[in-house]
């Protein structure tokens, strides 16, 4: 009997020792190491040193338009992006709620009920016949099973394995809030930006209508001349051909503000219909001084970086997860409840009561290529996570760099603009005050008139690309979605 015991014991010694050497082999994870996020430039390339950082204005005070106000408003209701986001949001908090669910025992209620017949000649068989079940009733050759009670799965996390994967949930978690963050902080940027581009056409179709108007009493002046016999049928045949282009530029102009428009509603999750904005104070427009801060505020500010971070961090969780399926798993199988093969035999007790209780020590020892390959899997995936998050911190650098570079130049560029324009305005007074006098030729009249068209036009756009590159940047420092 003694010896029983001390062979079932050194077999028990056996299986864990070989358990412990299988999960001894557990491959290693690749180390990682953040060389961009350790390296980041104490500031911005040709900035001052200062904290102020206009990234963390909010959203209502950085735009003043009170009509952009309204549509942002609306837009950060009715966005069906904004709208996709909060699913995915839900879809991850329900991931951490299953996999904190598997940390705790399973409980089910069970209820059954069979019929078996065994073969006599079967120790089973043999074993029945030869029992009864109350004196002088044997066991029936048709054997009923009915059963009713609860059965309990436990799954011990004696490696923290299920708390690894319950942190990597919601490390993802926490990555799909930033999501949404970001998605706010591009959304807001997205209506201003389209909001301005639509002042910029607005303005430019005026500047075609006044264009048409002077065109329009040059062609009159031509034709007098021409009756005067002191222009020719070639003067007013160019002057009825600029006429007819500032015609066609201006279907096109009204095609994109109709398009414009349309784009806007379709980020505010509506069907087409007005866009209410004042387009006469456009070119007054003064853009905001904006505030880079220091670059390590990037790491707190922007959501993309922060969502990458969070995705680094359960990427690294996963390969941690995804390692300790190579150690062996503890589980326990418990059941309770009431078994008899007749149901009027269920209420006599304790006779049958019926519970097992059973644990379980597993682990892989041979053919381990899926665990294998799910490890290889989750340790590239953390490789390329670190990539994403470095490159979202190194684009984020450079774009601000990139933006503060062409508000600078931007800046010069509407001044020399300005300059230009109130120049050529000046030359069309006097080319066509010449043109009535007869003292210049309709040529002259075209080039100052086609020249000045073309120098007001890039003073809108140069204006309007002013106001986007504004919020361009309050995007790029992470602004919007505070």
């Amino acid at each position: 009997m003694n010896s029983f015991f001390i062979n079932h014991k050194n077999k028990i010694a056996l299986i864990a020792l070989s358990l412990a050497l299988a999960s001894c082999k557990a491959p290693m994870a690749t180390k990682v190491q953040d060389r961009v996020k350790e390296t980041i430039p104490q500031n911005f390339e040709n900035q001052t040193t200062s904290e102020n950082n206009s990234g963390i204005t909010p959203w209502k005070q950085f735009f003043t338009d009170p009509n952009l106000v309204n549509l942002i408003d609306e837009a950060l209701k009715n966005n069906q992006e904004l709208m996709i986001t909060l699913q995915q949001i839900e879809i991850a908090k329900s991931d951490v709620m299953y996999k904190n669910g598997k940390l705790s025992p399973t409980v089910a209620a069970r209820l059954g009920a069979g019929i078996e017949k065994v073969g006599r000649y079967t120790s089973t068989g043999a074993g029945d016949a030869s029992t009864d079940i109350t004196d002088g009733k044997e066991v029936p050759e048709n054997l009923g099973n009915f059963e009713g009670g609860l059965v309990a799965n436990w799954e011990v996390d004696i490696w923290h394995k299920l708390r690894t994967e319950k942190q990597a949930a919601v490390a993802h978690y926490l990555s799909t809030v930033e999501g949404k963050n970001f998605v706010l902080s591009s959304l807001i940027a997205e209506v201003a930006d389209n909001y301005y581009e639509l002042l910029s056409l607005d303005n430019q179709l005026d500047i075609i209508h006044q264009y048409m108007d002077l065109q329009k009493k040059a062609l009159e002046v031509a034709k007098i001349q021409k009756q005067a016999m002191a222009a020719t049928e070639l003067a007013v045949k160019k002057f009825e051909a600029e006429l007819a282009k500032s015609n066609a530029t201006e279907y096109d102009l009204k095609q994109q503000i109709t398009e414009k428009e349309n784009q806007i509603n379709a980020l505010l999750g509506r069907y087409p219909q007005p866009i209410v904005r004042t387009k006469e104070s456009f070119m007054s427009i003064v853009p905001q001084t904006v505030y880079t801060g220091i670059p390590s505020q990037l790491l707190a500010n922007r959501p993309d970086i922060k969502q990458a971070e969070l995705e680094l961090q359960s990427a690294k969780l996963d390969v941690e997860a995804a390692r300790k399926e190579f150690y062996p798993s503890l589980e326990i199988n418990a059941a309770l409840g009431l078994e008899a093969f007749k149901p009027n035999y269920l209420v006599k007790m304790p006779e049958s009561i019926a519970y097992s209780l059973v644990g379980e020590l597993a682990g892989p020892l041979i053919n381990k290529s899926a665990i294998q390959a799910n490890f290889k899997s989750a340790d590239a995936k953390q490789i390329q996570a670190l990539y994403e998050y470095d490159k979202t911190i190194l684009s984020a650098y450079l774009d601000i760099t990139n933006q503060m570079s062409a508000i600078k130049n931007l800046d010069q560029y509407y001044e020399m603009k300005s300059q230009e324009v109130k120049a050529l305005d000046q030359g069309i007074d006097i080319a066509n005050q010449l043109f009535r006098n007869m003292r210049a030729d309709y040529l002259e009249v075209l080039m100052n008139q086609r020249d000045a068209l073309d120098a007001k036009m890039e003073l809108i756009e140069a204006k309007e690309r002013q106001l986007s590159t504004v919020v361009n940047i309050y995007k790029s420092l992470g602004g919007g979605w505070k």
